[in-house]
């Protein structure tokens, strides 16, 4: 059986909420972010200032300006070093965040910028990785900037599915860089993918849908992308947490 001390468990978390239940469920960090749907984006500073007054776990904020792609502006590269700027400010132990080139190579210029903004906190580069060309080659480049982590899903839809690639960058990493599984990652597979990899640690969400407390709605009317239940929230589970973290601990795998 696996001590609780030999794995790390942060939480994806897409509100205050989240971050308090992912803390209750037993995680060791969270990853607070905004804009879900399009992958997270920089959460508003009210949020992570209120996320850091009450929690005593890690907090890790993305930093990310918009959806879609990875390759920054000039004018994006110097608001993500002002959000780096501030966040810091605010009291984050630390960022997220990952660059690439039109290539899809890692931009050493804009990385190596924003890592060296984010000196004194944790730096962990993004699941950008996961559209990287070469991922053997980014490694080793992501080591050479100084990265503390990786956040990869094994360039797949999901981290269970992305095993064979996981334990390839788990070994050549060797300790020099800490690989953090996620994507996918939950009750019934999180046992698994450590026994196939053996990595320490794992990024998950835990999320359940929770009904809005709005009594009256308008139908015709849409704040977003028309057909989306706007009044059912994502809300992390301290229970699911909890469940994940034990079924790695007990080396246990759920039915699929």
């Amino acid at each position: 059986m696996l001590s609780r001390t030999e794995i790390k468990i942060e939480v994806c978390a897409n509100s205050v909420e989240s971050c308090l239940q992912a803390q209750l469920g037993g995680a060791d960090r969270v990853e607070l972010c905004a804009g879900m749907p399009e992958g997270g984006t920089t959460p508003s500073y009210g949020e992570i200032k209120a996320a850091r007054e009450l929690l005593n776990i890690g907090l890790h904020v993305i930093i990310r300006p918009r959806g879609g792609d990875f390759m920054y502006s000039p004018l994006e590269l110097n608001i993500m070093e002002h959000d780096i700027q501030i966040v810091r400010q605010l009291g984050v132990d630390g960022v997220v965040f990952g660059c690439l080139t039109k290539d899809g190579e890692i931009d050493i210029e804009a990385n190596r910028r924003l890592v060296k903004a984010a000196s004194g906190m944790s730096v962990t580069f993004h699941r950008a990785f996961d559209n990287c060309k070469n991922p053997l080659k980014a490694l080793e480049q992501l080591i050479a900037l100084h990265f503390n982590r990786i956040l990869t899903s094994g360039q797949q839809e999901s981290a269970e599915r992305g095993i064979s690639l996981l334990k390839s960058l788990h070994e050549q990493a060797a300790g020099r860089i800490i690989l953090l599984a996620g994507a996918g990652v939950n009750e019934s597979n999180i046992a698994f993918i450590h026994k196939q990899t053996d990595i320490d640690e794992y990024h998950f969400s835990a999320r359940e849908k929770c009904k809005s407390g709005m009594v009256y709605y308008n139908p015709n009317v849409y704040m977003g992308a028309k057909g989306v239940d706007e009044y059912c929230m994502d809300v992390t589970s301290a229970s699911r947490v909890k469940n994940t973290i034990n079924a790695l601990l007990n080396k246990t795998l759920s039915q699929k």
